[in-house]
């Protein structure tokens, strides 16, 4: 009997402990190509979603009273849409609590319907087409601002502070490429009506030879070609223009805007780049990005390609609704993310009514011999 009244009491103490000590386990499923010609903007969004979540784990959380552990699903979508779908369908299978991504429109907005009908909650850090919060879906929003701002705003710069007034205008026939080229024709056309749009080409996501469209464009002698699409083809598209003497001023969207592009067009081949990263910090808060680009350098031995920051923050957002919440069940902290007001490193996030991001900033970079400096930060 002595025996037994000491055992009983043990028992019950290690099985309190074990249950105090356990962690409810948080799943955030993110998405990006980190295979295909994008991969390197892919796995940079990976690294930014991997540095979020231990940094939330080193930090010990608990939500409505428990102790949890965020554990990130990883998945490829390759930056093709029915590979998106795919991986979309897999991670509502998964039951993840929230998803970030992805990376490109072409996969995000058909992701999209699929994370609505479930109920999960997405962030994209990276989707600029604008058609993907203008679905009706109260489940999907972005941290950087949309197409109409960003192909409107080069539009407008390039008419009013560059002269331009013959366009020729390339697109990847991808949602993204077509997106952003309409809309920076829309501003540049705003901005002056008479302005002459003297080529409209197309290529895809995955060609290797510009000469037929290049030569095209170069008997109508413009001002300034637009391309909207990556860095993986609009890179070797300058590089192929320099090599047939086009003179035009070169400008893209968020997705040229890489410390990849001068490597992908030849070092000696970038300094007449203009192009937009749908985010951007002013002045007073640069500090903070800068502390960011240094703790990602030091962690994984490379520069910040693009939108790791926006990743890190748009999982640190999801993190913080859930804790408002005390709830990481998509249901109960859907509601506080539609509302939810975050200081990030990338400036403060709060959504409108459709799930845009408020105030979003631009940042226009210019290449000069090879190197990517700013040349002025939008709101």
């Amino acid at each position: 009997m002595l025996f037994k009244t000491k055992f009983i009491p043990l028992a019950i103490a290690l099985a309190f402990a074990g249950s105090a000590g356990a962690q409810e386990v948080i799943k955030i499923g993110h998405v990006a190509p980190v295979s295909g010609p994008s991969a390197h903007l892919g796995k940079d969004n990976e690294n930014g979603a991997k540095m979020a979540v231990e940094e939330l784990n080193a930090k010990g959380i608990k939500i409505g009273g428990k102790p949890v552990k965020f554990v990130l699903v990883l998945e490829d979508d390759g930056g093709d849409p029915k590979q998106g779908t795919a991986v979309a369908q897999k991670l509502v299978d998964a039951k993840v609590n929230g998803v970030i991504g992805h990376l490109n429109s072409g996969t995000t907005i058909p992701a999209s319907k699929i994370y609505f009908d479930a109920g999960i909650p997405e962030i994209s850090p990276a989707t600029t087409q604008t058609k993907y919060t203008q679905q009706g879906f109260n489940s999907a929003f972005r941290v950087v601002a949309n197409d109409a701002k960003l192909g409107g705003t080069l539009g407008a710069y390039a008419v009013n502070k560059m002269g331009v007034k013959k366009i020729a205008v390339i697109d990847d026939r991808t949602s993204y490429g077509q997106g952003v080229a309409e809309e920076f024709v829309k501003g540049a056309k705003k901005a002056m009506p008479g302005v002459q749009i003297v080529g409209k080409e197309f290529t895809t996501d995955k060609a290797t030879d510009f000469n037929a469209i290049l030569t095209t464009i170069k008997a109508k002698n413009p001002d300034v070609i637009f391309f909207g699409g990556m860095d993986s083809v609009g890179g070797p598209l300058l590089r192929q223009m320099k090599a047939l003497g086009i003179k035009a001023k070169y400008m893209g969207g968020d997705g040229l805007c890489t410390e990849s592009l001068p490597k992908l067009a030849g070092e000696t081949a970038v300094p007449v780049v203009t192009c937009a990263e749908a985010g951007g910090v002013p002045p007073e808060l640069q500090k903070n990005m800068d502390d960011f680009h240094a703790r990602y350098k030091k962690k994984y031995n490379m520069d910040v390609q693009l939108y790791a920051p926006y990743v890190y923050d748009s999982v640190m957002t999801m993190a913080a609704a859930m804790q408002q919440a005390n709830s990481a069940e998509p249901a109960k902290y859907l509601p506080v993310l539609q509302k939810i007001k975050y200081q990030g490193v990338t400036g403060l996030i709060e959504f409108d009514a459709k799930g845009d991001i408020k105030d979003g900033s631009l940042t226009l970079y210019n290449y000069n011999n090879g190197t990517k400096t700013i040349t002025s930060v939008i709101k």
